[in-house]
């Protein structure tokens, strides 16, 4: 790999779990910098084999450690460490755990940057940070409300780097007819993302299947709800998937019926792979989606709606193709990897140049 001349030296410090949206914004966004020739990175973060391996995979090296929230010294010892090999000049802290293990700033030495995909208490969660960047507009103005300066809040969208050469899934392989109308929804089983409702909607839908990508404490009250309904042959219950591309690519709408979601990647996601959504207007989905132009927004909890707007998509499809153009136009604007290196490099030069 060749040497990066004179590069911004950045050190990513993430807890975060195993599997979750947040973990794939960061992953996908050190990814998309390693192509940067002005950025160089290191990265501390939990063992999680396919993070780890991925980040090497890229040539970022990686220390782990077990962010213990009572057992704090080892985890403290390993970012001091990569700080001490690494020599950054900006220490990036990726959610609120990340956050309390921050090495404080010094004149002269890094800058502490927060980021935030939720709405984090940011006295409590990032005492140490004097930098923040925010993953949509509500977000900035929840910390610009904690009292920080305009000036120090950086909006930096994320990306979809979509493979538009992915391979779809088989129908066959997930026991799904071809000529079913299929909703994928890629979401933690968590009473947050609406997958009641969404489970509900389709019991008058009968052409209608739900593949639903993710794992999470609702699984089994998920899976009894849909024997009660008697949909349990029309619904799939895939777990956790790395493969989200070639279910996209399979699909016909996406679902997205969250009660809480503060940005929501997976709008990015069914606008860059050109596939109509529908979306709960919840904090995210509010804030970027526009009813009936990139997608359908329904108020959150409204089954009727939800139900009735995969209907109006199913039978419409003028509306299908306005919504897949809109998003798509958004999508080009906006998330793409260019969009937000440049996004990324500007705001790290900024705070930087002071």
């Amino acid at each position: 790999m060749t040497k990066k001349k004179n590069p911004i030296k950045i050190l990513h410090v993430l807890a975060g779990g195993e599997v979750g949206g947040a973990e794939n914004i960061f992953l996908e966004d050190v990814v998309a910098l390693t192509d940067c020739d002005e950025i160089e990175q290191y990265v501390v973060t939990r063992p999680v084999d396919h993070r780890v391996g991925e980040l090497q995979k890229h040539g970022v090296p990686v220390k782990t450690a077990s962010f213990n929230k009572w057992i704090r010294f080892p985890t403290n010892k390993a970012i001091r460490s990569a700080n001490d090999e690494f020599q950054p000049d900006i220490i990036q802290y990726w959610m609120g755990r990340a956050g309390t293990f921050a090495i404080p700033e010094k004149k002269g030495q890094h800058v502490n940057v927060a980021w935030y995909g939720g709405y984090y208490n940011r006295q409590k969660r990032f005492p140490e940070c004097s930098q923040h960047i925010v993953l949509t507009k509500d977000l900035f103005k929840h910390v610009e409300e904690t009292g920080a300066n305009q000036d120090n809040i950086g909006l930096i969208h994320t990306l979809a780097d979509f493979d538009h050469d992915a391979t779809p899934i088989p129908r066959a392989q997930l026991d799904t007819p071809e000529d079913a109308v299929v909703i994928l929804a890629l979401a933690r089983l968590h009473w947050k993302k609406g997958l009641d409702i969404l489970i509900e909607s389709v019991t008058d839908i009968p052409n209608a299947y739900v593949w639903i990508a993710g794992e999470g404490p609702l699984r089994g009250e998920l899976e009894t709800l849909a024997k009660r309904l008697k949909v349990e042959e029309r619904i799939k219950f895939l777990g956790w998937r790395n493969d989200r591309e070639r279910l996209l690519k399979s699909c016909d709408i996406v679902g997205f019926p969250s009660r809480y979601e503060p940005f929501g990647t997976v709008m990015v996601d069914a606008w860059a792979a050109k596939k109509p959504i529908v979306a709960a207007a919840s904090q995210g989905p509010k804030a970027y989606m526009r009813d009936g132009k990139n997608g359908i927004l329904i108020e959150v909890d409204d089954l009727e709606a939800l139900r009735a707007s995969f209907k109006n998509l199913i039978n419409d499809p003028e509306l299908v193709k306005t919504c897949i153009q809109g998003g798509w136009e958004d999508y080009q604007s906006t998330f793409t990897k260019e969009a937000y290196t440049q996004d990324s490099l500007s705001f790290y030069k900024k705070i930087l140049s002071r």
